[in-house]
């Protein structure tokens, strides 16, 4: 089939059920998404998309087939063949008689066509046998959609058509389906609109009015089986009010032509008896076909017929006389100069003569355009001057060129949709890779052409970690190793951001830094770092030190205060944070201890009524700080484990992750679920690290709970959070970078130098680092200066 009848299936299935069902519907089918107008398809697509449409709208086959003819009536008209329909007949038989006419002249169009034929029989009592005929077998629905989509539009009337007799025809081409429908045809319209316009009816004299009034007040003998149109037709005005109806043809009393006039003027004519020899034929083809000369030869000799696809003799002829008949001359009866090119085809009308009991072909050379004119070496001078063919054959050369034209047009189209959705899926990609190193709305203002400032936030949590005896390792392994090591470790990690929607700012070696609350500002961002670290531990317990065999141990620290965020460099730019609050947070990890997650005084202040477990580790000498009192976060009473990893139900116990890259690969298809963790303020914040669509399972927590250990879920979220906006903001809204502590800390700024460069650093790789001299406490001013992300 043409892509046309595709198009228009698709078209069907998109304006009734919506884009998302056709993209079902195809994938189900296994079909592409574009047809061409004109590329013939196999016809196994259009029969699995017929197919795959009753299993998901769950209906018969039937009714899908029904509702496509009614719309493919409807799509033929909006593709230009409306008034070409019109003009088919004016009545309903008149329509389908001409139907094999219509798809004859669209095979010059469509040369691969395959179309079925119709055939149609008035009955006594009015109604119709329509006799279809087709080698695709389980279409003969479509018939009754479209013939009842026909009788209401053209010629305001309904039908009802049954199926009479269904059967298969053994002919040349093989099988064929032969159904019989019996059409019933009834007036849809007021019977006012079926009388004559009102014009009409004042010229009349009064008599003839009065009469017509009181006949239009009956109800009418058989109102369905004529229309207005005719009757006007059946009616013909001579002088003033005489109505004779019919009309008498006047024969002469012989024939005034002689017969070689009659040749020359029908060359392509051939005339022949019941028993198929030929008693008669015109020049041309005789001149084509010589053998037509010798008298009394059988026409099916060198003939055979194309269409309809009937046995060549007289009474299956008879039977379809009203069809166009397409011949073609047999290859082994041509004359040699003929064997190399194409055969002729002949296509006209036969005529059935009574009286002498002959049939009369009267035909034309089936030619689309002038190349095939000159491969069967004819001219334009062979066909007669007054047979259409000739303009035919022009026009559709031009028509030809258009359609070719079109073809192209439709093929660059669908290249640019390829393009533009290939272009699309680049621009995803691309977008979800910077997003994945930018905060979004830094990045969207880079994309723009924009200066991102440097903004600040008044609180947020950082997380420093790294792996102990990090360097005793790297000294004793191969470096692939280590490699694959971190990069078993670091999924971990980043999974685990997008659990609790932390940023993870910077890796360097084996070190790791995330912060909560930045660059989208979140009351909860202390409680989603601790949860982070409490992940951190247990995903640690499954990557194996390349040394001992065993889990790598890590340590990790955490901190709350004020930073500034912002854009450094111009080439790779990054999301940097500055303050004294991540100089804090990496002592916290330096001072720390291998698997324990060390906290400073203002995360325990954060983290209290919150559910979590915490121990107090004591006073201890900070490097730069002086005596701090820090805390252990030992775990989440609120959470499991399972929750806390993001993992699904059916994942509550992961197996440990293999460690060949192969076994690898496939844990990694295994497990890539995430189920994020709700915090009370997650419906606010911007969720910038779901870079892939995840599967989510929310956990509510409030902001705030009561005094005790056991953290109970909450219904909704506090006064605070409420009053937090939930669209990103940019830096500009985060605060200036002139507050009023800024000029002291400029003035500490060349003091803090030589701190700031021990901090970039590595730290020491096992226990807590050596008591150094303490340092002057400094107050609570934000320092600007930068601290490189060790």
């Amino acid at each position: 089939m043409y892509g046309f009848i595709n198009t228009c299936l698709k078209s069907l299935v998109i304006e009734k059920f919506g884009e998302d069902t056709w993209d079902k519907l195809r994938n189900e089918a296994k079909v592409q998404d574009t047809f061409m107008t004109y590329e013939v398809y196999t016809d196994d697509i259009t029969m699995r998309l017929v197919s795959e449409a009753c299993k998901l709208l769950d209906v018969k086959a039937d009714i899908v087939l029904r509702q496509f003819g009614e719309y493919f009536f409807e799509f033929c008209k909006r593709s230009g063949y409306d008034h070409m329909l019109r003009t088919l007949g004016g009545n309903l038989f008149e329509f389908i008689e001409n139907l094999d006419a219509l798809h004859g002249y669209l095979s010059l169009s469509y040369k691969e066509m395959n179309a079925p034929s119709f055939r149609v029989e008035k009955n006594q009592d009015g109604t119709m046998l329509l006799h279809y005929y087709s080698d695709r077998r389980g279409l003969c629905h479509i018939v009754p959609g479209i013939i009842g989509a026909v009788a209401r539009d053209f010629f305001k009337s309904t039908i009802s058509m049954e199926i009479v007799t269904q059967t298969e025809e053994v002919e040349r081409t093989g099988k064929r389906e032969h159904v019989v429908f019996l059409v019933t045809q009834t007036a849809a319209l007021p019977e006012d609109a079926l009388s004559p316009p009102a014009q009409h009816l004042t010229k009349a004299p009064a008599c003839h009015a009065t009469q017509m009034s009181t006949e239009k007040k009956r109800p009418p003998i058989c109102p369905l089986r004529r229309n207005y149109w005719e009757m006007v037709r059946g009616l013909v005005r001579l002088g003033k009010g005489k109505l004779l109806r019919g009309f008498e043809p006047v024969y002469p009393a012989q024939l005034c032509i002689d017969l070689k006039t009659f040749c020359s003027a029908f060359p392509f004519h051939i005339v022949f008896d019941e028993e198929l020899r030929v008693r008669q034929a015109g020049v041309t083809i005789q001149r084509i076909v010589p053998g037509l000369q010798t008298a009394g030869i059988r026409l099916d000799l060198y003939f055979t017929i194309l269409h309809p696809d009937v046995p060549f003799t007289i009474p299956s002829i008879r039977t379809f006389i009203n069809s166009h008949f397409v011949l073609q001359t047999c290859r082994d009866m041509m004359p040699e100069c003929w064997r190399e090119r194409p055969m002729l085809e002949l296509r006209g009308q036969m005529l059935w003569m009574g009286a002498l009991q002959c049939m009369l072909y009267l035909a034309s050379p089936l030619l689309r355009s002038l190349q095939e004119l000159e491969e069967r070496r004819m001219h334009l001078s062979d066909i007669a001057p007054h047979d259409a063919t000739r303009d035919l054959i022009l026009l559709n050369q031009q028509r030809l060129a258009e359609m070719e034209l079109s073809s192209q047009l439709e093929h660059r189209k669908e290249q640019l949709r390829l393009l533009s959705q290939h272009l699309e899926e680049e621009r995803r990609k691309t977008e979800a890779l910077l997003y994945a190193m930018l905060p979004k709305h830094v990045a969207n203002q880079l994309k723009e052409g924009k200066r991102v400032e440097a903004g600040e936030f008044k609180e947020c949590t950082i997380l420093f970690s790294d792996v102990v005896t990090f360097t005793t390792i790297c000294s004793e392994c191969e470096p692939i190793q280590i490699v694959v090591m971190l990069n078993a470790m670091y999924l971990k990690f980043d999974r685990l951001t997008t659990v609790h929607n932390v940023y993870k700012v910077e890796t360097i070696g084996d070190a790791y830094m995330v912060v909560g609350g930045v660059p989208i500002p979140a009351p909860s961002h202390a409680e989603q770092v601790a949860n982070f670290a409490l992940g951190m531990i247990i995903a640690a317990r499954q990557v194996t030190n390349p040394i001992t065999g065993r889990p790598i141990q890590i340590r990790v620290g955490v901190h709350s205060g004020p930073v500034l965020a912002g854009v450094v460099g111009e080439k790779m730019p990054r999301y940097c944070l500055f303050g004294d609050t991540v100089n804090t947070a990496s002592r916290m990890e330096s001072h720390g201890l291998p698997d324990r997650i060390h906290l400073s005084p203002t995360v325990y202040q954060a983290l209290r009524h919150k559910g979590f477990v915490m121990v107090e580790r004591g006073e201890i000498e900070v490097k730069g700080k002086g005596l701090m009192c820090t805390y252990f976060l030992e775990r989440n009473l609120t959470a499991t484990d399972s929750q806390i990893m993001g993992l699904s139900t059916r994942e509550t116990n992961p197996p440990s992750q293999p460690t060949t890259p192969a076994l690898q690969r496939q844990w990694s298809e295994d497990h890539k679920t995430v189920v994020p963790m709700q915090y009370g303020d997650s419906g606010l914040t911007d969720t910038h690290t779901h870079a892939h669509t995840q599967t989510h399972t929310p956990m509510q927590y409030r902001d705030s709970l009561p005094d005790t250990h056991t953290h109970t879920q909450g219904p909704g979220a506090t006064a605070v959070e409420r009053s937090l906006s939930g669209k990103t903001r940019d830096s500009e809204s985060y605060g200036s970078l002139h507050s009023e502590d800024h000029s002291e800390s400029l003035r500490g700024q060349e003091q803090e130098e030589g701190e700031d460069k021990a901090t970039r650093s590595p730290p020491t790789r096992a226990g807590p680092a050596e008591p150094v001299v303490p340092t002057p406490h400094r107050g609570k001013g934000t320092r600007t200066a930068f601290c490189s992300l060790l």
